[in-house]
């Protein structure tokens, strides 16, 4: 008895997934607006206004005062000399400063930049310090009249600076703080408006149940507030630690009121020497551009470390 082969059964091809569409008929991406191309023009035009005047210290610093007249719209370097920062810090004798259109006068670049650093630092960590603690009884603690006091501190914003500076003067005059570095700290040694006001906007946003919890096992309110309120506020007041850094070092007229010789001299007063020339020559243009872009560039450069943060704790703490 003969029988029929038959062929195996082809394996069916069901469930197999579909190719990928080829690239062609993927979703192109949309042309960019009108709307959105002139957005990024006016951006770029105004990243450019703003980085210009940088630019133009840097460029000022690395010409040479004879040829900033020659070329006084060149945007290039007229003459190009490192001439400027040797006279900030002190590697030019007198007689090649004056040379070079310098007032010859001496610098002690590194005291100044030492007074400057004191002052910054002491002025920041003591301000933090008791506007954090003023800001947390303002948030949480409850007595009589708070809210109007947090409203006097609010209105004290308003007071233009120049309108205390004299009464400032008076006073560090009379506790014999002139020409110290101490008078120099000491009216913004304790605490600001804003840095209270910054502080408690965050503090009233921290939830207060681990507070309680810690208040019922017995913590004292003193307790509560560096055992747990510094450590959950460490963005918060890294921020305006930042800010009040930026704000003490860049301060001018103050010290230019109290201080008076080298020993009290921030760097920022300390530029003024730049100006001071002789009638025979203008002014030593290169090494102010210099010494202004010195002094101005670790605080670029500690904004640009923290610009995140500093916009991250802004936006949480409730100031829009």
């Amino acid at each position: 008895m003969t029988g029929t082969t038959t062929a195996p059964a082809e394996p069916t091809t069901t469930g197999v997934s579909a190719p990928p569409p080829p690239a062609a008929v993927r979703r192109r991406r949309r042309p960019p607006s009108v709307g959105r191309v002139l957005a990024w023009v006016v951006m770029i035009l105004l990243l450019l206004i703003t980085l210009f005047p940088f630019y133009w210290i840097l460029r000022t610093a690395l010409s040479s005062n004879g040829a900033l007249y020659a070329n006084s719209t060149s945007l290039l370097p007229a003459d190009f000399s490192w001439g400027g920062f040797e006279r900030v810090f002190g590697l030019q004798t007198t007689e090649e400063a004056i040379a070079q259109g310098g007032s010859g006068a001496s610098i002690d670049f590194w005291l100044y930049l030492r007074n400057s650093v004191i002052v910054a630092t002491v002025v920041t960590v003591c301000q933090v310090f008791f506007s954090a603690m003023a800001a947390y009884a303002f948030s949480r603690l409850h007595w009589r009249g708070r809210n109007v006091v947090f409203g006097v501190f609010l209105l004290s914003l308003m007071v233009p600076v120049i309108f205390t500076l004299l009464p400032n003067f008076i006073l560090i005059r009379d506790l014999g703080l002139i020409d110290t570095l101490l008078g120099i700290m000491l009216p913004g040694l304790f605490m600001t408006p804003f840095a209270i006001f910054f502080l408690r906007q965050f503090f009233m946003n921290v939830s207060t149940e681990v507070e309680e919890a810690a208040l019922i096992d017995g913590a004292s309110k003193v307790r509560v507030f560096f055992a747990l309120i510094i450590p959950m506020s460490v963005g918060p007041i890294a921020t305006i630690s930042i800010l009040t850094y930026i704000g003490s070092w860049n301060d001018y007229f103050w010290p230019l009121m109290v201080s008076y010789t080298d020993e009290s001299r921030v760097l920022t007063v300390a530029l003024g020497n730049f100006t001071a020339q002789t009638p025979q020559t203008g002014p030593d243009w290169a090494g102010l551009m210099a010494a202004t872009l010195v002094a101005a560039l670790p605080m670029i450069l500690l904004f640009l470390a923290f610009a995140k943060r500093i916009v991250n704790s802004i936006g949480f703490s409730g100031i829009k």
